[in-house]
């Protein structure tokens, strides 16, 4: 049974995440902002069959309070041993990127506060010796693009935090995972004109749970996400700023 710690626990994606943990009787604290909707979850995932199903209501940008809110996850699971970050929001890139006030807010919200919480979890890992830190990044951080670059280079800065972090901690028993989604079908992309690229939270959340089991270092999901961007990533500079992306 691991102890897991879910951040932004209300997301589809995370939500569907804890189905799968819960199914495998793992005990579970879920941090979001809505107490209503963190309360329905625990109570579906107990019925699931979780061994335990604990909530914590805060804003993910209180970035002082991570220290408090480790200390009651692990008092209530009685320690914590793996924890999943999924927090975030979809930018609204034109208003982004016409305020520099809200691309600070965007890049505290989905690059800053995953790094915060990322170094205190790793502290604690790495002072017991174990623990597994799932970050949940996107492909949209593999390249800088015109339609979202303020989203992109957010999750870029936790791609490569969570890179570093991977290595330092490797040594000393963590695992952390890079986890980057592409399209995904959820309440923030409902706007969105889906196609054939796009995935349902339960496929992505198999698809983490069996890379956290396997101790995978980066996760495309679904997997042909990766020759996608390796595509992306190595069009010539001369080509890409002509594209419209």
């Amino acid at each position: 049974m691991r102890r897991i710690l879910i951040m932004g626990a209300t997301s589809a994606i995370a939500e569907a995440t804890a189905r799968e943990f819960a199914a495998l009787g793992d005990a579970l604290f879920l941090v979001g902002r809505n107490p209503d909707r963190l309360t329905a979850i625990a109570d579906d995932l107990r019925l699931r069959g979780a061994a335990q199903a604990e909530t914590w209501v805060m804003d993910a940008c209180e970035l002082g309070a991570y220290p408090a809110l480790l200390d009651a996850a692990t008092q209530r699971l009685g320690g914590l041993d793996t924890a999943l970050i999924a927090h975030g929001t979809l930018t609204d890139q034109v208003a982004a990127q016409a305020s520099s006030e809200l691309m600070l807010a965007e890049f505290q919200t989905n690059a800053l506060s995953h790094m915060v919480l990322c170094t205190e979890l790793g502290n604690r890992f790495e002072a017991q010796g174990h623990g597994c830190i799932a970050v949940i990044s996107s492909v949209a951080g593999d390249r800088g693009r015109q339609s979202n670059y303020v989203y992109g280079s957010a999750k870029a800065a936790v791609t490569a935090f969570t890179s570093g972090l991977r290595q330092r901690l490797h040594p000393k028993g963590v695992h952390v995972l890079t986890v980057k989604p592409g399209f995904v079908d959820t309440p923030m992309t409902a706007a969105f004109r889906k196609g054939p690229l796009w995935a349902m939270p339960a496929t992505v959340a198999k698809a983490i749970v069996k890379a956290v089991q396997k101790g995978k270092p980066v996760l495309y999901t679904p997997w042909f996400w990766w020759p996608i961007m390796q595509i992306i990533k190595n069009v010539p500079e001369a080509i890409f700023r002509k594209l419209k992306l």
